[in-house]
């Protein structure tokens, strides 16, 4: 997972899923651009498998190029001090469109279908299963 990076203060996303229970915990990958933060509930190393880790790193390395290609998509690794910077101009743009209105709305859209075709239908089932489930 490579080395450990402390961050200076909590990020407004820590803090949010800092509500939901979560901590965040970021590793360096050698030779990376940039720290990954992994949001988890217990023990990050010893709760999760190797290959759900890895499969986790592999996700957070395709979306995050995506999303903020001009931190994740850059063009050489991060130095030893990582200093991050959305002026520095060592990345490669991604082929991939990223609309961040089209998102919202499909989001909306997904939300609705899921309290239509889920929420609603099974919220006795679901109330009594929230009533039991360990956090």
């Amino acid at each position: 997972m490579g080395i450990e990076y402390q961050q200076d203060e909590l990020s407004l996303t820590d803090h949010y899923f800092a509500k939901m229970g979560l901590q965040a915990r970021y590793f360096m990958p050698p030779n990376s651009a940039a720290p990954l933060a992994f949001y988890f509930s217990g023990d990050l190393l010893s709760d999760y498998s190797n290959l759900e880790l890895i499969s986790t790193i592999s996700t957070m390395e395709t979306f995050q190029k995506i999303y903020r290609p001009e931190i994740y998509n850059a063009n050489s690794a991060a130095g030893q001090c990582y200093q991050p910077n959305l002026k520095h101009p060592d990345y490669s743009l991604t082929r991939i469109v990223y609309d961040r209105e089209e998102r919202s709305q499909l989001a909306i859209e997904q939300g609705k279908f899921t309290e239509e075709n889920f929420i609603k239908p099974y919220q006795t089932v679901l109330e009594q299963w929230s009533a039991t489930a360990v956090l």
